[in-house]
């Protein structure tokens, strides 16, 4: 930046604004355009836990969400339910998905349905069918809602009915809001396309 000479145009009240305007600006390290805020998210919240990353729970299945896909106004995550056990894992049916806001309480009046018939130009589901997940291999579901006004940035997912319930938190926040409807396929087998 340019500094003007202190006898040009800096000698009367306006001029000496300017410059100490100026100099505030340099000093403090902004400016009219900055970079990016580039700070990594906040951590989780201590009204959610989370499990350790990488470990396996008790129940031998991890829960995880992928980044939102959109396009007018429809959106898509994909989560995933990986065998980290040592055994085979049985799975048949939906999960059973609530969205929680940042301090870990459920978004009011989001309504988590089986199937996407209720979310508009949501593909269709193809519906459950039982299969077994081998050691290390992964099912996935997907998840489908309209863009809305508020931000969930956890879910608390049951993988099946019966199973205890996990916390996720994706990598980006789900923009679903109220009076909104999350509809959820089937866990699909790695084998289904």
């Amino acid at each position: 930046m340019t500094m003007p000479h202190p006898r040009q145009s800096s000698s009367g009240p306006l001029g000496r604004a300017v410059l100490a305007g100026a100099l505030a600006l340099a000093v403090s390290g902004c400016g009219f355009f900055t970079e990016p805020d580039h700070r990594p998210a906040p951590g989780p919240s201590p009204a959610v836990a989370l499990p350790p990353a990488g470990h396996c729970p008790p129940s031998g299945v991890r829960v995880g969400a992928d980044r939102v896909d959109g396009a007018m106004g429809l959106r898509a995550m994909t989560l995933t339910l990986t065998n980290c056990s040592g055994r085979p894992y049985r799975v048949n049916g939906y999960p059973s998905v609530r969205v929680l806001d940042a301090k870990g309480a459920p978004l009011t009046g989001v309504r988590t349905v089986q199937g996407t018939d209720q979310v508009p130009m949501a593909p269709e589901d193809p519906g459950a069918e039982p299969f077994t997940l081998s050691p290390g291999e992964s099912a996935r579901s997907a998840l489908y809602w309209r863009m809305a006004a508020e931000n969930g940035t956890y879910l608390r997912v049951v993988p099946q009915k019966g199973r205890p319930a996990v916390n996720v938190r994706p990598p980006e926040t789900l923009d679903i809001g109220p009076e909104n409807t999350l509809g959820t396929t089937a866990w699909a087998s790695p084998s289904r396309p």
